[in-house]
């Protein structure tokens, strides 16, 4: 599909939302953004978007519509309440939700796209706002294989790795399954790194020797919780930016509701969720998710 004649409408201009819509201007490509915060529309239409007055009127003339919201209660609000943006939308349009909700909630707005005439994609992310800015995204889409490729040009413009997980829905349940793997890798690493200090050992030192040995891990390849041993990576910066601890624990909740669900056992998570809920409550809500690191610092 050649996307450069396409308008696209992006609602959500949050700290992922933003740097998406950057790369799709960067490739040249026409884009109606609204978001709640007018200094978020701003933004964008400084470099080079359209703004609209509202979702609604967003959607009227696009093509293609991407959402990235915070939580399921928005989507729904979005796409399915009396003010909802689907009635608004063009024949054929494609809406891509890539907002990290449940799955339940995910194929509950993709019936009802369906349902009028037109094609959905569920493509939460993996990467982070360093990969959002770098246009380095993983996609992960639930959907029909027709919606799949309609959705690949356009999500390539901000993504490197594309993946197709299944049908509706399946996007967001392959997403909380790495989420939560990446919850029980980053607290099982910041435990033996921990460990390694309280032993008078360098950080660094054991890092290096875990990355060429059986712990390696993506946590110590690209974004080691202790300060200090890698550059560039939120633990090197009072645990500012990245992946906000609420979030995780979002995330985290996600993963526990789909294993109820389906009667998993996830002990392993359970137990990074525990932590995870106790490094919230002592007021790191806002700080990235490795700053955990802490947490064993003070058990």
């Amino acid at each position: 599909m050649d996307i450069t004649s396409k308008k696209i409408a992006f609602i959500g201009l949050g700290n992922m939302g933003a740097p998406m819509v950057d790369n799709l201007l960067s490739h040249q490509l026409d884009v109606v953004v609204f978001d709640l915060v007018p200094e978020a529309v701003q933004r964008a239409c400084d470099k080079g978007a359209t703004a609209a007055t509202d979702a609604r009127q967003a959607v009227r003339q696009a093509d293609i519509v991407i959402s990235m919201l915070p939580a399921a209660a928005h989507v729904k609000s979005l796409y399915l309440s009396d003010t909802g943006i689907i009635a608004q939308a063009r024949p054929d349009t494609l809406f891509i939700d890539s907002s990290t909700i449940d799955a339940s909630t995910a194929k509950l707005v993709g019936e009802a796209v369906e349902q009028a005439g037109h094609q959905f994609v569920d493509a939460p992310v993996s990467g982070g706002t360093a990969g959002a800015a770098a246009g380095t995204l993983t996609f992960i889409m639930g959907g029909h294989d027709t919606a799949i490729e309609r959705a690949r040009p356009i999500l390539a413009c901000m993504g490197k790795n594309l993946f197709h997980a299944g049908p509706m829905g399946a996007g967001q349940i392959a997403k909380i399954c790495n989420n939560m793997l990446l919850a029980v890798l980053m607290a099982g690493t910041s435990e033996a790194l921990q460990l390694a200090i309280a032993n008078g050992l360098d950080p660094k030192v054991v890092s290096d020797i875990m990355l060429q040995s059986s712990g390696c891990n993506w946590t110590l390849q690209k974004y080691n919780p202790c300060p200090e041993v890698m550059a560039n990576v939120p633990s090197s910066n009072d645990y500012a930016g990245g992946f906000m601890v609420k979030l995780m624990n979002k995330d985290l909740s996600l993963a526990m509701d789909a294993a109820g669900a389906t009667g998993s056992a996830t002990p392993m998570a359970s137990a990074a969720q525990g932590l995870y809920r106790l490094h919230q409550l002592q007021g790191n809500q806002d700080k990235d998710f490795s700053s955990i690191f802490t947490l064993f610092g003070k058990l």
